[in-house]
């Protein structure tokens, strides 16, 4: 029971397969959460592996009950909560708003805002009590508009603001929002097989010479930043919008956690 239990959603791959994993070799009890089971298993075969304990809740957060059976399932099975990390997340529909399809536009409102919502309202009750953290996995189209992501502009702008009024509501609550820096996942993949002929040409070839170069941001490192929140994100944070690699975030977590290994994945 002394264990921190710390939910992740999005935890079959990327961002937050690596936070959970980071979360284990610190010992925590992770709930994962995704769509995926095969995956999930395999994550939490890891945390368990590195030292934690996990349990893995498979479907989708765009469904409130699922949502809400999230939290009553980390909670009977570990007796308290003590972070949400809330990082599911979907990119599509890459396209303009002209061409755009409402369903897939609607879809990803309820993934990237109302899912966020749902989950924090169920857990509160417990963060509470815990004094724990709500930490949202945010992004920089956040504040700056790129061409054919108006859903995932839209929602992850609206996902900071939603931390901020957390922030002020919640006084015994951290609320954080996280740049997770433009991070070597599938949805960079996603970006470089269909952005060409919706996204601005220099924005394709941005991203596409990113991973040419190899440099984007390993999701370990991410990961790590943000496991280092989850577990000790302190208060003057609450309500902010922060960088995995601000000094205030990646130095402290490099102290707590070491440098990445290959053996977390």
């Amino acid at each position: 029971m002394s264990r921190r239990v710390v939910i992740v959603t999005g935890a079959s791959r990327g961002i937050g397969a690596a936070t959970a994993r980071w979360l284990g070799r610190a010992g925590a009890s992770v709930v994962v959460v995704a769509r995926t089971e095969e995956a999930l298993r395999q994550v939490a075969r890891d945390v368990e592996r590195l030292g934690g304990r996990a349990l893995t809740v498979a479907g989708d957060v765009s469904d409130a009950t699922f949502c809400r059976r999230i939290v009553e399932q980390a909670l009977d099975a570990f007796g308290r909560l003590d972070a949400l990390v809330n990082n599911a997340a979907v990119l599509e529909p890459i396209a303009r708003v002209a061409e755009a399809d409402v369903a897939a536009w609607r879809y990803a409102v309820e993934v990237n805002l109302v899912a966020p919502f749902v989950l924090s309202r169920e857990a509160l009750p417990a963060l509470r009590k815990a004094r724990g953290r709500l930490i949202n996995i945010s992004s920089g189209a956040a504040h700056h508009p790129i061409a054919a992501w108006s859903a995932y502009c839209a929602t992850k702008a609206g996902l900071h603001l939603f931390t901020q009024v957390v922030a002020l509501e919640e006084p015994d609550v951290v609320a954080v929002s996280v740049h997770p820096g433009v991070v070597d996942t599938e949805m960079q993949a996603l970006i470089r097989r269909q952005g060409e002929g919706h996204m601005a040409p220099e924005q394709v070839a941005r991203f596409r010479r990113l991973k040419e170069r190899g440099e984007l941001v390993s999701p370990e490192l991410s990961g790590r930043s943000v496991a280092w929140l989850a577990l000790h994100a302190p208060a003057s944070m609450s309500g902010r919008f922060v960088a995995f690699d601000d000094a205030d975030v990646i130095g402290p977590a490099k102290r707590a956690f070491g440098e990445p290994l290959a053996a977390l994945s």
